[in-house]
């Protein structure tokens, strides 16, 4: 796993920067809310929604950044909520994986609209996907920081990605999966195992990778298949094998 240059510690110093920004620059008299405020309810980054589906092979996005597909992130692994000591406003950080550095700005975008009945913050952590398929390598870690409204009504955050979900139920607070057991970054040359088979005879254990591992979304192509599909996307993991049962080719696309 490789850290990004957005590294933890710089974002928790950022979110209290930002509450500081916050308490002491409010909006003047008058003016509306930021757009991804509603009072005191987050309703997302500016620019609006993300365009949803995979995008097919070679089409690249419409604009002159080229920076890619806004898409969720693979895994999210934990959750900040921090609450600045001199005015009581809370800051979100959540922790994601990533597939690639490619990878760039990640955002917490809210789900939740107006007041939620069961007081919980719903967010999507995603970020903007490469253009074109990955090779596999270490997952790397993203942040992404959220303030919230002074006085807010939530009593707990959920935040999800492509793969996952995680509620942090008291505020302030922190929560956090366990690690990872495989990303797949050196899953060439082993032998993959399908949910509910057996491995085969004489292979070492560490050649092994089974299917329950992998916490993602995974395509395999035997020999014998055709593809069903050939769009692009960034969270999928399709594995080639070979009739041994072998991976000999990999990637995400």
């Amino acid at each position: 796993m490789i850290r990004s240059t957005l590294f933890a510690t710089t974002a928790l110093v950022a979110a209290l920067a930002l509450a500081t920004a916050y308490a002491q620059a409010p909006p003047a008299g008058g003016q509306p809310p930021p757009q991804n405020m509603q009072g005191d309810v987050p309703t997302g980054p500016q620019g609006g929604p993300p365009p949803s589906g995979p995008r097919p092979y070679g089409e690249q996005p419409n604009n002159a950044a080229n920076a890619g597909t806004p898409c969720p992130v693979i895994f999210v692994t934990g959750i900040d909520v921090l609450r600045a000591p001199h005015n009581g406003r809370d800051i979100v950080v959540a922790h994601g994986l990533v597939t690639s550095s490619e990878w760039r700005n990640p955002v917490l975008i809210p789900i939740t609209e107006g007041r939620p009945v069961d007081g919980v913050l719903d967010l999507l952590l995603q970020a903007q996907a490469p253009a074109k398929p990955g090779p596999l390598g270490a997952f790397v870690e993203v942040d992404a920081v959220l303030p919230l409204g002074h006085g807010h009504p939530y009593k707990a955050v959920r935040v999800r990605s492509a793969s996952n979900s995680l509620t942090l139920k008291q505020l302030p607070g922190h929560a956090e999966v366990k690690k990872l057991k495989n990303d797949c970054g050196k899953c060439i040359g082993k032998h993959f195992v399908a949910k509910g088979e057996s491995p085969p005879a004489n292979v070492p254990a560490g050649d092994i990778l089974r299917e329950e591992d992998l916490l993602w979304q995974v395509r395999v192509i035997k020999p014998r298949d055709g593809i069903h599909s050939y769009t692009l996307d960034p969270n999928r993991l399709t594995l080639v094998l070979a009739e041994d049962g072998r991976i000999v080719d990999a990637a995400w696309d």
